[in-house]
């Protein structure tokens, strides 16, 4: 291994240090959370990210459990239906047709491989009950309860290939309080597009998980980049609090 001089060790500790010095110092906007202009968004609230018998337990059951994530989900869906907020759904689907894709990325190809979020097809349910792509069976009270919008599904991580953004501005939505999986996949490929689309969001640092791999933390990423880019990072128990005090 070729060694390193005193320098240059030096000077590395200096960067490292005016990095962290430069990230505690960001400024901190905050977002104001009331349910005239604000809802709910959860991302990929599915059986194959949240389950134990879901597809990706083995690499995000760890950050899963870790910060109470099925829980905190729970928790926020509770505090909003029960202050009046609008709560929306961006579901992950994969229909027979998007298996002929010509190209993929990394993750694409593994999504791919391994049948997650996989459905028969866009018109029919069979298969879907208790299937990786269907609901954590404690979330199906909150989302089919007649007033939740389930969006059309994601196809690689943002709302892009969806019609999240016309139904939250359809419904008045100016601010989002972002929650779900998988934290530096769809959740933090959401909050960017909301963000270039003019919305305030405040991101669920516990209401979201991600993959713990050898090739490196996801989660430990998107916390860095939500920090960077969201208006607000809070907890579980600071979202409740806001949505319970702020109608």
């Amino acid at each position: 291994m070729k060694s390193i001089n005193i320098t240059t060790l030096l000077a590395l500790i200096t960067l490292f240090a005016t990095v962290e010095q430069a990230a505690a110092q960001l400024p901190d906007p905050g977002m104001t959370i009331d349910s005239s202009n604000t809802a709910l968004v959860i991302t990929d609230p599915q059986n194959d990210f949240l389950s134990p018998d879901g597809v990706t337990w083995g690499v995000v059951g760890e950050s899963v459990t870790k910060n109470n994530t099925v829980a905190n989900i729970d928790s926020l869906f509770k505090a909003a239906k029960d202050n009046g907020y609008e709560v929306f759904v961006s579901p992950h689907y994969y229909y027979p047709h998007d298996h002929g894709w010509k190209f993929e990325g990394a993750l694409e190809v593994l999504m791919h491989n391994i049948g997650m979020f996989d459905r028969p097809g866009p018109l029919t349910t069979e298969g879907f009950e208790d299937s990786g792509a269907d609901w954590l069976k404690s979330y199906k009270p909150y989302i089919e309860d007649g007033k939740t919008v389930v969006t059309s599904p994601h196809k690689v991580y943002g709302p892009e290939t969806n019609d999240l953004v016309l139904q939250l501005r359809k419904r008045g939505i100016s601010r989002v309080v972002l929650a779900g999986m998988s934290a530096n996949l769809c959740t933090e490929s959401h909050m960017r597009e909301l963000m270039e689309q003019g919305f305030e969001v405040a991101v669920v640092s516990d209401g979201t998980a991600a993959a713990i791999v050898p090739d490196g933390n996801g989660y430990e990423a998107a916390m860095t980049n939500f920090r960077f880019i969201a208006n607000d990072v809070i907890t579980t128990k600071e979202a409740v609090a806001a949505i319970g005090g702020g109608n």
